[in-house]
């Protein structure tokens, strides 16, 4: 049985999916832009000037972050979704004289997959890929969706959920040939792993600064040179007409710190973070009965442990490792209010019951081995007071778990 943890222990954030600190470097850089250095870069006089240098500083670093040709082919938004929005939004309507046709797959983070509703409300059709078991954009599914009138392509570099890293080299080889603009959601994948617009081929991608340890409320969209975009929103005409309004210039500030910061530390992080990442599956594989791992388990962030438990349900999980001092979460955040089953594991073809037992463990620079074996050691605990609280008696769950691995067999047995 489980007992709480000594009032004294720190608590353990394992949710860095959903907000990431700031980086004291990155604070450090943003201070003097607040206060001293408050001019408005669009400004003609001398306070305008500096704030105008750091913004054109912080582009630089940005683009040599993702390898992006020229600086200003980096448009300063305020998050990720608004970088969507004017990615797919943009690039869909400017190109609709030539097709009204947009791909994308099931498991988009739900801005994107709101996004296409909207295009679909404004006569686009949309064509959604079906993702694998494991949660890939198959090549050859996404090929047999394309048309002769199709626009865009928009598939994420890596599942914000499940942390499956997508084929994107692949999907962009083949999205050049067949001349369609590629827009890609990497607000899960950057400053994780090495991103590459030129290698990849990428016409429109999407990021956000505080995943990368910068400030909230500020994003970037990557525009190559020649996409052609139009502007969703208009106003003064800053970030090249598409993102019209005031810079915040503290947040860009901070984002283009915490860019050259991932540069340099990008590699030894993602090394550290992938052993205490197989460290953690393992000892909760091994720890308790009826675990499972979704998502790859080789092709994925190297801090993403999203693992699901029969006969539980995830927020309950969730609100029992908040009483052991560890903060996690149960899907998405930003559809986490919602308590509906993840989207994202429910068209990885996992049941609507295992879905909903689903947690998310998302690993940060501050995390330690300690942590992760404080984890490990009561997840067991608090699985089995849950399932002695259920409603299935013993034998009933026996019974369950026997049906479920007769499903699983022949679940396995059609697919070959």
């Amino acid at each position: 049985m489980t007992t709480p943890p000594d009032a004294s222990r720190r608590r353990i954030y394992m949710d860095y999916a959903a907000a990431c600190p700031v980086d004291e470097r990155v604070l450090a850089s943003m201070m003097p832009f607040f206060a001293d250095r408050f001019g408005n870069p669009a400004s003609l006089h001398s306070a305008g000037r500096e704030p105008r240098r750091a913004l054109d500083d912080a582009r630089t670093k940005v683009a040599r972050l993702f390898n992006a040709k020229r600086k200003e082919e980096i448009i300063f938004t305020s998050n990720g979704t608004e970088s969507n929005n004017i990615g797919i939004k943009g690039a869909a309507l400017r190109m609709k004289g030539e097709g009204k046709h947009v791909v994308t797959s099931a498991i988009e983070h739900i801005s994107v997959l709101n996004i296409m509703k909207a295009l679909e409300k404004a006569g686009f059709e949309v064509s959604y890929v079906p993702p694998t078991k494991e949660g890939f954009v198959d090549l050859e599914e996404l090929e047999r969706s394309l048309r002769p009138d199709t626009v865009l392509a928009s598939i994420m570099y890596a599942n914000n959920e499940i942390g499956t890293i997508q084929p994107i080299d692949e999907i962009g080889e083949l999205l050049e040939k067949k001349d369609i603009y590629f827009h890609v959601d990497a607000v899960a994948a950057a400053g994780k792993i090495p991103i590459d617009v030129q290698r990849s081929k990428i016409d429109l991608m999407s990021v956000s600064a505080n995943d990368l340890y910068g400030p909230k409320g500020v994003g970037a969209l990557y525009v190559r040179d020649g996409t052609r975009v139009e502007a969703v929103t208009q106003g003064g005409g800053q970030e090249r007409g598409l993102r019209s309004g005031s810079e915040n210039v503290p947040a860009i500030v901070g984002f283009g710190t915490a860019a050259e910061i991932a540069m340099v530390e990008m590699a030894g992080k993602s090394k550290r973070m992938t052993a205490l990442r197989d460290r953690l599956i393992d000892g909760i594989l091994g720890g308790v009965e009826d675990s499972f791992l979704n998502g790859s388990r080789e092709r994925r962030l190297p801090n993403n442990a999203n693992l699901r438990f029969r006969f539980v349900e995830g927020e309950s999980m969730l609100l029992n490792l908040d009483m052991m001092g560890i903060s996690v979460s149960s899907s998405s955040p930003c559809t986490s209010k919602s308590l509906l089953p993840s989207h994202v594991l429910l068209a990885c073809d996992i049941r609507t019951e295992e879905a909903q037992s689903a947690v998310q463990f998302t690993l940060g620079k501050f995390n330690t081995a300690e942590d992760v074996d404080y984890v490990v050691e009561v997840m067991p605990g608090i699985i089995e007071k849950l399932r002695a609280m259920s409603p299935f008696s013993q034998e009933n769950i026996e019974e369950m778990r026997s049906t479920a691995g007769h499903r699983d067999s022949e679940h396995e047995h059609d697919a070959e």
